[in-house]
């Protein structure tokens, strides 16, 4: 394996998941908020789970995502 090609791959996915988890996130509170689901005062609980496929490996992280 070639380490430089592995941590530049590595990083091109995890910008593209941090740029489209970003858009998704916002698009979502804020319809929340524009139909009355959300107050918009508070904060949100989120979840993200990273799987490889055909390596059995699953990553999942929590925390929450202030709105005020």
């Amino acid at each position: 394996m070639d380490e430089d090609v592995f941590n530049i791959s590595v990083r091109k996915f995890l910008k593209k998941l941090g740029v489209t988890a970003q858009r998704e996130i916002e698009a979502a509170v804020r319809a929340a908020i524009a139909d009355g689901r959300l107050a918009g005062d508070g904060k949100v609980a989120a979840r993200a789970t990273i799987t490889l496929e055909g390596l059995g490996a699953e990553t999942v992280v929590t925390g929450d995502i202030e709105l005020v």
